[in-house]
C-alpha cells in the first residue's frame, strides 16, 4: 500500500459515522442498586419526598419515539409536511428535538423513551405502510438514522439525561427479511452504541412484545432471547442495561422478568388509578422478581389537575411513570409528542399539565 492509500484509508475511518472507536469523555453513566437508579453514582432526585412518597431513585420519563424519524416510503412521506414548508424534513425534526431537550430536563425529566423505528405517528393505527426503519432487510444500520441518534444521545450525555433506547416496534419489525436480520440489527445497534462509549442510555428491545410481532424471537414467549442477547455484548467489560414492554395493563412474564435489569409497564387502557397501584404489585408478585426499579414509560391518561391520576398512583408505588402524547384530530388534540410532524415545545394545556405536575413532584 502506497502513503497517498494508506492516508486516504485512515481518514475514510477516523471521519465515517462507523468508524470504531469509543468516547473517553462522555459525562453521564446510569446504574441501578437494587430498585433504585443513579446518574453519576448519586440516586436521582437524591432525599426528595412528595406528599409522603419517596421519589429519590425513581426515573420520570416521556415518550418521545419520533426523535429519528423519518419515511422511506414515497406514497405516505407527504403525511408529514411541515405546514410551513409544506415538505417533511427528518433533520429539523430532529435538530427541534434536541432543542427542546434542556428545558425538558428543566421540569425534571430525566429520561425519555426513543425507539429506532419510532411509533405509530396517528397515535394508534393498524396499518403501517410508511417505511421507518434505521435496519435494511438484512439488519445492517443506515447511517443517517444514526446520525441523528448520536446527535440526541450526545446532547443527553451533556444534560445528563437517560434517553430508552426502543430497538423495534410492531409495524415496523416486518421490515427485516429474517430472524437472523433481526439478531443482526440487535447485535449492530449494540455494538454502534458501545463503541460510541455511550453510558447514560437504557435498552428496550421492543414496545409492546405481545402486540402484533411478525418474528417469533420479538414475541412474549422467545423475546427474553434477545434481552439475553443485549447483556451479551459488551465493551470493555461494561454492558447496557436492558428490558421490554408489554400492551397497556399486562403484566410481565416470568421470562422477561427473569432477564431484565429492570421492568417497563404500559398504563394505556387502564384508567383507574388504583389499577396502576395494582399493576406495579402484581409486578413484584411475580415468581421470578428479585428487586429492580419499575417504570411505567408509556400511559396515554392525564387528569393532571387531579389529585388522583396514574402518575400520582404509580409514584405512591414507588415506580417511576412516562407521559404518551399523541394527537387524535377528532378529539381536539393537535400537538402530541407522537405526531408527526412533531412540535416537541410545551405548547398544550396537556403539555404543561404534565411538566408542571412533573416539576411539583420531582421539586425541580
Amino acid at each position: 500500500m502506497n502513503l497517498k492509500s494508506a492516508v486516504f484509508l485512515a481518514c475514510f475511518y477516523l471521519f465515517s459515522p462507523f468508524a470504531s472507536f469509543s468516547q473517553t469523555s462522555r459525562k453521564t453513566e446510569v446504574s441501578i442498586s437494587t430498585d433504585k437508579f443513579y446518574i453519576n453514582g448519586e440516586l436521582t432526585y437524591a432525599e426528595r419526598n412528595w406528599n409522603g412518597h419517596p421519589i429519590e431513585g425513581l426515573l420520570m420519563n416521556s415518550r418521545m419515539v419520533q426523535g429519528i424519524f423519518d419515511d422511506l416510503n414515497p406514497e405516505t412521506v407527504s403525511n408529514w409536511e411541515y405546514p410551513d414548508t409544506k415538505a417533511w424534513d427528518a433533520d429539523r425534526n430532529t435538530d427541534e428535538f434536541v432543542a427542546n431537550m434542556q428545558i425538558w430536563k428543566s421540569y425534571g425529566l430525566l429520561s425519555f423513551t426513543i425507539n429506532l423505528q419510532g411509533g405509530s405517528p396517528f397515535g394508534y393505527s393498524q396499518g403501517q405502510p410508511w417505511i421507518n426503519s434505521p435496519y435494511t432487510e438484512t439488519g445492517e444500520l443506515r447511517s443517517e438514522y444514526f446520525k441523528r441518534l448520536e446527535k440526541i444521545l450526545d446532547k443527553a450525555d451533556e444534560l445528563g439525561m437517560v434517553p430508552i433506547i426502543g430497538l423495534f416496534y410492531f409495524g415496523q419489525d416486518d421490515r427485516l427479511a429474517s430472524e437472523q436480520a433481526v439478531k443482526n440489527a440487535v447485535t449492530n445497534s449494540l455494538d454502534w452504541i458501545l463503541e460510541k462509549g455511550y453510558t447514560n442510555v437504557l435498552i428496550e428491545v421492543n414496545n409492546e412484545c405481545n402486540v402484533r410481532y411478525d418474528h417469533e424471537i420479538l414475541q412474549p414467549e422467545r423475546v427474553h432471547e434477545l434481552i439475553d442477547l443485549v447483556k451479551s455484548r459488551e465493551k470493555g467489560g461494561r454492558r447496557l442495561l436492558v428490558s421490554t414492554s408489554y400492551g397497556g395493563g399486562t403484566i410481565p412474564k416470568e421470562n422477561v422478568v427473569q432477564a431484565s435489569d429492570f421492568l417497563l409497564l404500559h398504563g394505556n387502557g387502564v384508567s383507574d388509578p388504583d389499577k396502576i397501584v395494582e399493576m406495579v404489585e402484581k409486578t413484584r408478585n411475580v415468581s421470578s422478581y428479585k428487586p429492580m426499579p419499575i417504570l411505567f414509560n408509556e400511559d396515554d391518561h392525564f387528569n393532571f389537575d387531579q389529585p388522583k391520576n396514574n402518575f400520582t398512583a404509580a409514584v405512591s408505588a414507588y415506580a417511576s411513570w412516562g407521559y404518551f402524547d399523541y394527537r387524535m384530530k377528532d378529539e381536539g388534540f393537535e400537538d402530541g409528542y407522537q405526531s408527526v410532524p412533531v412540535d416537541w415545545g410545551i405548547n398544550s394545556e396537556r403539555k404543561k399539565g404534565f411538566f408542571e405536575l412533573l416539576k411539583e413532584i420531582t421539586g425541580y
